[in-house]
Protein backbone atom coordinates (compact mmCIF):
# COMPACT_ATOMS: atom_id res chain seq x y z
CA UNK A 1 0.00 0.00 0.00
CA UNK A 2 0.96 3.78 -0.75
CA UNK A 3 1.48 6.24 2.35
CA UNK A 4 0.51 9.81 1.67
CA UNK A 5 0.39 12.40 3.52
CA UNK A 6 -2.47 15.13 3.53
CA UNK A 7 -2.22 18.38 3.21
CA UNK A 8 -3.17 19.00 6.62
CA UNK A 9 -0.74 16.79 8.36
CA UNK A 10 2.00 17.52 6.49
CA UNK A 11 0.89 21.55 7.43
CA UNK A 12 1.22 19.94 10.98
CA UNK A 13 4.42 18.24 10.97
CA UNK A 14 6.00 22.30 9.56
CA UNK A 15 4.62 23.06 12.42
CA UNK A 16 6.40 20.70 14.72
CA UNK A 17 9.34 21.29 13.05
CA UNK A 18 9.24 25.67 13.76
CA UNK A 19 8.55 24.90 16.77
CA UNK A 20 11.39 22.66 18.17
CA UNK A 21 13.76 24.28 15.83
CA UNK A 22 13.17 27.57 17.17
CA UNK A 23 15.60 25.83 19.77
CA UNK A 24 17.24 23.43 18.08
CA UNK A 25 17.42 22.81 14.25
CA UNK A 26 18.97 19.76 14.49
CA UNK A 27 16.48 18.24 16.61
CA UNK A 28 13.58 19.26 14.56
CA UNK A 29 14.95 18.08 11.52
CA UNK A 30 15.78 14.98 13.56
CA UNK A 31 12.15 14.64 14.72
CA UNK A 32 10.16 14.89 11.91
CA UNK A 33 12.65 12.10 9.97
CA UNK A 34 11.72 9.66 12.97
CA UNK A 35 7.94 10.60 12.51
CA UNK A 36 8.04 10.18 8.54
CA UNK A 37 10.25 7.08 9.38
CA UNK A 38 7.24 6.06 11.61
CA UNK A 39 4.63 5.89 8.86
CA UNK A 40 6.95 3.89 6.20
CA UNK A 41 5.45 0.46 8.21
CA UNK A 42 1.89 1.68 7.52
CA UNK A 43 2.19 0.61 4.00
CA UNK A 44 3.45 -3.28 4.69
CA UNK A 45 1.36 -3.00 8.15
CA UNK A 46 -1.38 -0.65 7.50
CA UNK A 47 -3.18 -2.18 10.74
CA UNK A 48 -0.01 -2.00 13.21
CA UNK A 49 -1.44 1.06 14.98
CA UNK A 50 -4.46 1.11 17.22
CA UNK A 51 -7.39 2.28 16.55
CA UNK A 52 -8.34 6.35 17.54
CA UNK A 53 -10.69 5.58 20.83
CA UNK A 54 -12.16 9.22 20.31
CA UNK A 55 -13.14 8.43 16.84
CA UNK A 56 -14.47 4.19 16.98
CA UNK A 57 -14.11 3.81 13.55
CA UNK A 58 -11.61 0.47 12.41
CA UNK A 59 -10.28 2.43 9.80
CA UNK A 60 -8.96 5.53 11.27
CA UNK A 61 -5.77 4.35 13.15
CA UNK A 62 -2.82 6.08 15.31
CA UNK A 63 0.69 5.22 15.53
CA UNK A 64 2.74 7.41 18.68
CA UNK A 65 6.43 8.72 17.92
CA UNK A 66 7.85 11.00 20.61
CA UNK A 67 4.78 12.30 22.54
CA UNK A 68 2.61 12.70 19.10
CA UNK A 69 -0.17 11.13 17.96
CA UNK A 70 0.24 9.70 13.82
CA UNK A 71 -3.49 10.09 13.13
CA UNK A 72 -4.24 7.54 9.78
CA UNK A 73 -6.94 6.21 7.40
CA UNK A 74 -6.19 2.58 6.07
CA UNK A 75 -7.85 2.77 3.07
CA UNK A 76 -8.10 -0.21 0.27
CA UNK A 77 -4.92 0.79 -1.64
CA UNK A 78 -3.79 3.98 -0.12
CA UNK A 79 -2.71 4.96 4.02
CA UNK A 80 -3.73 8.28 4.30
CA UNK A 81 -1.77 10.44 6.84
CA UNK A 82 -4.35 12.94 8.69
CA UNK A 83 -2.74 14.61 11.18
CA UNK A 84 -0.22 14.52 13.69
CA UNK A 85 -1.37 16.16 16.95
CA UNK A 86 0.47 16.40 20.55
CA UNK A 87 -0.36 13.89 22.60
CA UNK A 88 -1.97 16.63 25.39
CA UNK A 89 -4.04 18.17 22.59
CA UNK A 90 -7.63 17.51 22.20
CA UNK A 91 -8.50 15.64 18.64
CA UNK A 92 -10.17 17.98 16.15
CA UNK A 93 -13.98 16.54 14.74
CA UNK A 94 -12.60 13.65 12.42
CA UNK A 95 -14.86 15.66 9.58
CA UNK A 96 -11.73 18.30 9.90
CA UNK A 97 -9.13 16.45 9.27
CA UNK A 98 -9.85 13.91 6.61
CA UNK A 99 -10.03 15.00 2.93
Amino acid sequence: MNVEWTLGAISDLASIYQHIASDSARYAISVVDRMTHRTHQLSAFPLSGCMVPEYQREDVREVLEYSYRIIYHVGESQISILAVIHGASTLPELSTIER
